[in-house]
């Protein structure tokens, strides 16, 4: 199907020839032939009102009426008065002839009695025509006519320009020309190069046929025929890129391995225009950005968003949500989370001295599935959902987790599943230290871990008596960087099982006393307080990942078979033991107003009024029930397999390969996050805090992106910063960035990063 005009008439082509026919100002023929080409499927209604300059509601409209009127529904029928009401006959001609002397539209606008508006939109009608502009007059000419064109022309021409000066002026907006280096910089391959505004990107976002902002028409094209594996990035020149500051982060992700054991493990994804390498950025930058989840995408324009990838837009929510069930489907998740903790070991091994291990519940909100019930610190109170365990480094980043089956506590899941994977990364015979809260205190698995060149460093549990104060001795100095005083001692006790530990406790200024043990014997005894004491840093991990990276969203609600075999609460002992209780409080109850029960006096126990013997035989009443419930309770196992309360269909968990995927790219754009911080750190340097709180500033900065192909270099140039401090925090950010040359994955532009010029 084709379309030829030559101004006058317009012709429709099919591959067998002209088809139809009409002059280029016949409304009727247009509307005809448009609903004949889409009537007979010869092309999309977008490509029809496109080529045709007509909405498509409008092109839909004539569709119905042809259906129901034939050709007269399409004939246009004036609306309202029969002839022109202002412009009549006589006032056109009048009109015409002062357009014909020179006179500007203004000014003859004022002599007819018209609207300046009305005139214009008569002319654009044309039912008159517009004087023509004259060339300007040399100095002579301009000397010559001035005293009699002066009155007339020179505020009606100012007038007549204005919308023309206007496009000029929002033209020039709209294509800013880059500054050019400073002589010492300047080479013969700088070009000149456009940006284009934010306000002219969204317009032409929003008028792509194909969808928000899809401008890479072809490349759509061969990804439906499956002839594109992946759409290459390619970058335009724009200007003032919301969120842009998140490439900054690039290089820290590819040296933490995101994009390099992604591609190890998955390889590539089904083809396509989002690949594997768009998928994994748009996670990735969606947690620097603080987009929690994928339906939060729809908040953000996806042509700002694809800017990032070097695309034309980021994928809908259906296409990542798409993407993600190809990758789980895969069941290579665990593998990758594997592959980026050996990658990270392997980088850093000096800060696998000491780990800190804990875990953390993920609560399930909803009522489909039945999930074994986990307490929850902050809530205070057991709830269903999932519990992973982390292990954290020795600043606290995160270095792998494992996800617990049903209801594990620490102490299983340490000597099944964490300790063997760190035994792994850390390699044979080097001894490491495991940090962790009292959830794992067992004196026999310490004897065992320590055999295994495992030591433990923990809060001692259960009763202690208090030591002398005279004991305790104030000790000083720098542990990892970081200046520490504590008032500390120490002894060597016994555990239960006759093990000898290290016991350091510490005093506090309101006398409370903390005990640790280690087995750790060669541990300086102010490393052993600060290492211990140091485990908030990973429970601020846990709060700042749920807050800013959304660590408790749940990537999809599917569930997947669970085993049958695992043990849950019994519910008959659980019901039973209600009873018991219950029982045993009535009874307390009433016991103690016996005993405060004067002799003839009655008293009143629920709905009636009981004597001394009455009260009597209903203490004897709940003793009895209490005795024969514990004696039911006593008999029923505490545990039972989940088989035998539930039906096989509804034994299950939540799906895992899908979430350990996701968490897997959250916790690498922390660790790129704490990468930055690091840097950041001498410059912001009173606390940890205060970095982060910057870093997330600048991923949300606006900056231009620009490309210059001829100098191999993509450069973002961020706009400033809140103030002058963090400005040159920025500036200071961008100069050690740059000094790592990274490349753009599947270009060949290097990433160069600039900060504006800070003024005090």
């Amino acid at each position: 199907m084709a379309i030829h005009h030559d101004g006058e008439h317009i012709v429709f082509f099919n591959p067998g020839g002209p088809i139809f026919a009409c002059r280029r100002d016949d409304r009727t023929g247009l509307r005809l032939a448009a609903v004949t080409v889409l009537e007979q499927g010869l092309a999309k209604p977008n490509a029809i009102a496109d080529a045709l300059s007509i909405h498509r509601s409008t092109l839909f409209r004539d569709v119905r009426k042809f259906a129901e009127h034939g050709v007269e529904g399409l004939i246009e029928k004036r609306r309202g008065p029969k002839g022109p009401h202002a412009l009549t006959p006589d006032v056109r001609r009048k009109t015409q002839k002062l357009l014909d002397g020179g006179n500007s539209i203004r000014a003859t606008a004022q002599q007819v009695k018209l609207s300046d508006r009305g005139l214009r939109h008569a002319i654009q009608r044309g039912l008159l025509v517009a004087p023509e502009r004259k060339p300007e007059p040399s100095n002579d000419e301009a000397a010559d006519s001035a005293a009699d064109s002066a009155a007339d022309s020179a505020a009606d021409s100012a007038a007549d320009s204005a919308a023309d000066s206007a496009a000029g002026a929002e033209t020039t907006a709209k294509s800013l020309p880059i500054p050019k280096p400073a002589d010492d910089e300047a080479t013969d391959t700088t070009a000149a190069v456009a940006l284009t505004g934010s306000r002219t990107r969204a317009s032409v976002d929003q008028s792509c046929y194909l969808g928000v902002a899809t401008k890479r028409d072809v490349d759509r094209v061969m990804a439906r025929l499956g002839k594109l594996v992946e759409a290459e990035p390619r970058f335009e020149a724009s200007e003032g890129v919301p969120g842009a500051g998140a490439l900054l982060a690039l290089p820290a992700l590819l040296h933490e391995g995101l994009l390099e054991v992604g591609t190890a493990v998955y390889g590539k994804l089904q083809d396509g225009f989002f690949g594997l390498r768009s998928v994994l950025f748009t996670f990735a930058f969606m947690a620097l950005l603080r987009i929690k989840s994928p339906e939060q995408l729809t908040e953000h324009a996806p042509g700002e968003l694809g800017i990032l990838l070097g695309l034309d837009r980021a994928p809908e929510v259906k296409t990542l949500r798409r993407k993600l069930r190809e990758l789980g489907e895969r069941q290579q998740a665990h593998l990758f989370m594997r592959q980026l903790s050996d990658r990270w070991a392997t980088t850093e091994p000096n800060e696998l001295a000491i780990l800190y291990a804990d875990g953390h519940v993920r609560p399930y909100h909803g009522r489909t599935h039945s999930l074994p019930k986990l307490h929850v610190q902050q809530r205070g109170r057991p709830m269903p959902g999932t519990k992973d365990f982390y292990v954290n480094d020795r600043r606290a980043d995160p270095l792998l987790f494992v996800t617990a089956e049903a209801t594990e506590g620490l102490l299983a899941t340490l000597d099944t599943l964490l300790l063997p994977e760190i035994r792994s990364l850390v390699g044979d015979g080097r001894r490491v230290t495991i940090a962790f809260d009292r959830e794992g205190w067992s004196p026999a698995m310490f004897a065992k871990w320590k055999a295994e060149s495992f030591d433990v460093l923990t809060y001692r549990k259960g009763e202690q008596s208090q030591w002398r104060k005279s004991s305790f001795k104030t000790v000083a100095g720098t542990v990892g960087g970081q200046k520490v005083k504590y008032c500390l001692a120490e002894r060597k006790v016994k555990l239960t099982n006759g093990m000898k530990v290290r016991e350091v406790r510490r005093l506090s200024d309101d006398g409370h006393q903390t005990a640790v043990i280690t087995t750790d014997e060669k541990l300086p005894l102010l490393a052993v307080a600060h290492r211990m004491f140091s485990r908030w840093r990973q429970e601020n991990f846990f709060r700042y990942m749920r807050h800013e990276f959304a660590l408790d969203h749940l990537s999809t609600n599917a569930v997947e078979p669970a085993d049958p075999k695992r043990l849950v609460s019994n519910p008959v002992r659980t019901r039973l033991d209600k009873k018991r209780k219950a029982a045993s409080a009535a009874w307390a109850r009433l016991l103690e107003r016996r005993l405060k029960l004067v002799p003839g006096e009655r008293i009143r126990v629920g709905k009636k009024q009981v004597d001394e013997a009455e009260l009597d035989r209903l203490i004897g009443k709940y003793e009895s029930e209490e005795k024969r419930f514990a004696e039911g309770v006593e008999k029923l196992p505490k545990r039972v397999p989940i088989e035998e309360i539930l039906e096989p269909d509804k034994i299950v968990q939540l799906e895992r390969e899908r979430k350990v995927l996701v968490d897997a790219i959250k916790l690498t754009a922390y660790r790129a996050e704490s990468r930055l911080a690091r840097l950041v750190e001498p410059i912001f340097d009173r606390h940890e805090e205060e970095a982060r709180k910057l870093l997330k500033t600048i991923f949300r900065a606006t900056a231009d992106v620009i490309p210059e192909p001829l100098e191999h270099r993509l450069t973002i140039r961020f706009h400033g910063l809140a103030s002058p401090r963090a400005t040159r925090a920025l500036a200071d950010l961008c100069a050690i960035v740059n000094q790592d040359a990274r490349r753009y994955p599947g270009s060949d532009l290097r990433l160069h990063f600039e900060a504006p010029a800070s003024q005090n």
